[in-house]
């Protein structure tokens, strides 16, 4: 872990995700008193503001955002004091040696970048030239980095050549929800369910995130990302990653991404030939409408993907996401294996245990056991699945739902890397994607229409049933 900063600098300060997820988090670790006392925060943006205007800015964006049993007007007043902005256009040396200036460097910098990929270089080439870049000074990266492999390499080396592998914190906001920490501590503090973590005992997994919304003013952007590198390149890859990892040697930066790495390296190649019987591809029928213009994005992708090692051989990983689907949902479904044999006779039939791990929109684990139906059993023994839940808000009703950004925010001014992606990470992933889109392309695929607030196309539950499996709706 390296040394904790005294000033974070907020680049792209006027932005939607500041104004939804940064300024409320930082408000949320100020307010419970988490936020060091010396800390100060620097905004910046094209916006010619002051620093009462980017305040007022900031009082707005609190009120809105944050739940109204939280929210103080008398906190928000306090942390909003200790925020100033600096107007800085990226794309010009202009307003970086103010910024510089307005920072004590010696006693650490972090840096969150939220601008466009496009723009990291510019800026970091300013940063370094005001100094800015030091040995005190850790750089955040928000998504998109890069549209493939190539884009994401040059983007990397453009950091890379400003900032050390152990001051770079690639964020992937997955990472700091809850749920997702907790599967890490389910898997690693349970002896349940570590020791059947595996081929012999677990039939398949499904990640599905799913959304209700469509476009909602991100058409530019979108129409030239995709399903695909918008959702599945990152987020869930990273999901897939945690749930197959082996144990790491400890909860720390290096042990904890070295796992992970190895699964995503582990992931089978999509292959031309075989790419129409393992993806599924869909465009909801309203999105060119939306988008004004034709299009071969995909807004849905359905796919049975394999991670070739000792622990999962033979257990496939069907991976679903897609915008303006039936319901909004972010999951994670774990299948056992049926017991070998039955000892209750053929009316007492037994389903195979489920294990449902919830993310949003409510958090909550899921265990389906068989449990034997009250009765005096003199026609045989019934069986019934019965769910045990532990509810996230329930089980910690005294401890507040946090933003995912306040984890990590909290974690890159203290230089803890371990929720953070590493560039071998991020460029295994590309690799796996490239390798699936060009598979796809060379077999002629193209999106299949669905209807909105569906569960997408039929192929898709075609797909499954083929396999003699099903989604879990």
């Amino acid at each position: 872990m390296s040394k904790r900063s005294s000033t974070l600098l907020l680049f792209g300060a006027t932005g939607d995700l500041s104004k939804r997820m940064l300024l409320p988090s930082l408000y949320g670790l100020a307010a419970d008193g988490l936020l060091p006392d010396d800390i100060q925060v620097v905004a910046t943006a094209r916006s010619a503001l002051s620093d009462a205007e980017f305040r007022d800015l900031a009082m707005e964006s609190l009120r809105k955002h944050l739940p109204a049993d939280f929210f103080s007007e008398e906190t928000a007043l306090r942390f909003a004091k200790r925020v100033r902005y600096i107007p800085v256009d990226v794309t010009t040396p202009e307003g970086f040696d103010q910024l510089a200036e307005a920072i004590d460097i010696e006693k650490g910098v972090s840096i969150f970048l939220s601008t466009a990929p496009s723009l990291f270089k510019a800026t970091i080439e300013n940063l370094e030239r005001v100094g800015l870049a030091g040995p005190d000074v850790h750089m955040a990266l928000e998504k998109p980095i890069g549209t493939d492999l190539a884009t994401s390499a040059e983007i990397n080396d453009a950091v890379a050549a400003a900032f050390p592998e152990d001051r770079i914190f690639r964020i992937d906001h997955y990472l700091g929800k809850e749920t997702v920490q907790n599967l890490l501590a389910m898997r690693f503090a349970n002896s349940l369910l570590e020791p059947v973590w595996n081929a012999a005992h677990i039939d398949h997994v499904q990640i599905t995130v799913a959304e209700t919304v469509g476009l909602e003013g991100r058409a530019s952007y979108y129409d030239g990302a995709g399903a695909v590198r918008d959702m599945l390149q990152n987020h869930m890859l990273q999901l897939l990653a945690l749930v197959a990892m082996e144990p790491p040697a400890d909860y720390a930066p290096t042990a904890v991404r070295e796992e992970k790495v190895k699964v995503l390296r582990s992931l089978r190649p999509m292959a031309a030939d075989s790419v129409k019987d393992e993806v599924v591809l869909g465009q909801y029928d309203a999105y060119e409408g939306e988008l004004g213009e034709k299009s071969d994005t995909e807004t849905f992708v359905a796919l049975k993907a394999h991670v070739d090692n000792w622990r999962w051989a033979g257990v496939p990983f069907y991976l679903r996401h897609g915008k303006k689907l039936a319901r909004r949902k972010t999951e994670i479904y774990i299948q056992f294996k049926c017991v070998p044999h039955s000892i209750f006779g053929k009316g007492a039939t037994t389903e195979p245990n489920e294990l449902i791990i919830s993310i949003q929109p409510e958090e909550n684990i899921r265990l389906k056991m068989m449990a034997k139906t009250p009765g005096l059993d003199r026609g045989g023994i019934r069986l019934r699945e019965v769910p045990l839940d532990v509810t996230m808000e329930g089980a910690f009703a005294d401890y507040r739902r946090r933003i995912a950004y306040e984890r990590l925010l909290l974690d890159l001014i203290e230089g803890d890397q371990t929720l953070f992606v590493r560039r071998d990470e991020v460029e295994a992933q590309w690799e796996w994607i490239d390798g699936l889109r060009a598979a796809w392309k060379a077999a002629g695929m193209t999106p299949d229409r669905y209807d909105s607030d569906s569960w997408g196309p039929d192929k898709s539950n075609e797909f499954a049933m083929r396999d003699g499996r099903e989604w879990n709706d």
